[in-house]
């Protein structure tokens, strides 16, 4: 790392970022260039929801953690329901991550998502029912991704907001406890 440069101007994390994009830029590129070079339909969908479903993973489990320092999963509890949980580092080492790093991890989320709608929709002009079903499959992993890290990056501000608060409440109590207790 070049110490002239100011903080900030380059990927903390380099290979994660990397590997972040690849497998969206595979599975679209694969989806949009098959259709040049293969003929068959089961291999197109096969290996672009393959692609997907190791984006699905690697997001989930390798870059939210190191990129944005969140981390989800959904869990059906002993009453049959559906139960969500978050996980996000402490508030300082929150404050610590790579601007870029999360920059790159929000937008390319986002943007994934949106270039899958845009060939859901080419699809559906050129009357392919069967690509419409492998654009929902890879949306439906996309969007997955960006409501669970959406809400976990929620809920990890619902938790910094609490502890401000708590933090205050203490302060403001040992204040007047302290006050008392000089009289």
């Amino acid at each position: 790392m070049d110490l002239n440069q100011p903080p900030g101007e380059n990927y903390a994390n380099p290979k994660t970022c990397l590997f972040h994009v690849l497998f969206k830029a595979g599975a679209l590129a694969f989806y949009i260039l098959s259709a040049l070079f293969i003929d068959n339909f089961v291999i197109i969908f096969v290996v672009t929801v393959l692609l997907a479903a190791l984006d699905f993973w690697v997001v989930k489990n390798v870059s939210g953690r190191i990129l944005v320092g969140l981390r989800w999963w959904n869990e059906i509890n002993d009453l049959g329901e559906s139960v969500w949980k978050f996980e996000s580092l402490d508030q300082e080492s929150l404050a610590r991550l790579n601007k870029k790093d999360s920059w790159l991890f929000w937008w390319s989320l986002y943007l994934t998502a949106i270039a899958w709608v845009v060939l859901g929709i080419f699809s559906l002009l050129r009357f392919q029912a069967d690509y419409c079903l492998i654009v929902g499959v890879c949306l439906t992993l996309s969007i997955a991704n960006i409501v669970g890290f959406t809400k976990c990056r929620k809920d990890a501000k619902k938790q910094l907001q609490q502890f401000a608060s708590q933090t205050l409440a203490n302060r403001v109590s040992s204040t007047i406890q302290s006050a008392f207790s000089v009289v």
